[in-house]
């Protein structure tokens, strides 16, 4: 059973979201917060494996909780479930080390699928998603002073994993289709995500986007 927190300061959003989501097979919502703090205050005594944030909630924001359970619990998986889209907050949130974005505007269907995909592949790199990904990238390279870092070096094969991955493969499914062991591609995502100094693998995909070492049609 996949245990789920949810995490928002509007009470009505926040029922009829723990509502869809135990119509979900193998799902059940377990902890429901306010704010980053109550949220994180109940993480010691009730754990989860993944948890819906909000990023706009008073007294301890989703910036701030996703930057605690990344030094704290980083086994949890974080989807961000918020209206905010503009490309200053995307990027500012995966840069934390959120594995997904899921806006409220989103189909409600959805949210199952981007739910499991975050919990069996480790991130959700949904359509929305795509389209902020861009915009994210296209303004930091306007706005950021840094030249690129080219000391990084990918080789083909890790490249493959990291293109496959973003479509949405598993590990599984990726040792099938380049015909290797399941655990020379989990090797391969460690180094990789060494490498990029990445917290997460959409981390490793944002930073080979960036680099330029793969391109947004590739995905």
């Amino acid at each position: 059973m996949l245990r789920i927190g949810i995490v928002d300061d509007h009470k009505l959003f926040r029922k009829s979201l723990a509502l869809l989501i135990t119509t979900f097979d193998g799902v059940s919502v377990v902890i429901e917060a306010k704010n980053g703090k109550e949220f994180i205050d109940t993480l010691e005594e009730t754990p989860i494996d993944l948890v819906l944030l909000d990023i706009q909630m008073p007294e301890m924001d989703g910036y701030e909780t996703c930057k605690v359970l990344h030094e704290l619990y980083p086994n949890i998986k974080i989807l961000i479930v918020s209206q905010l889209t503009t490309r200053e907050s995307i990027h500012k949130i995966m840069d934390l080390g959120a594995h997904g974005y899921f806006t409220k505007n989103s189909d409600p269907d959805q949210l199952e699928f981007a739910i499991k995909s975050l919990n069996d592949k480790g991130f959700y790199f949904g359509m929305e998603l795509g389209e902020v990904l861009r915009e994210a990238i296209l303004w930091e390279k306007k706005t950021t002073k840094k030249p690129l870092d080219s000391s990084v070096s990918l080789s083909k094969r890790e490249l493959e994993i990291i293109v496959m991955a973003s479509k949405e493969l598993s590990s599984a499914e990726i040792a099938d289709k380049l015909c290797i062991n399941i655990r020379t591609v989990e090797t391969h995502r460690k180094r990789i995500m060494e490498k990029t100094k990445a917290k997460n693998f959409i981390g490793v995909v944002l930073f080979a986007l960036k680099h330029q070492y793969i391109a947004l049609d590739d995905l």
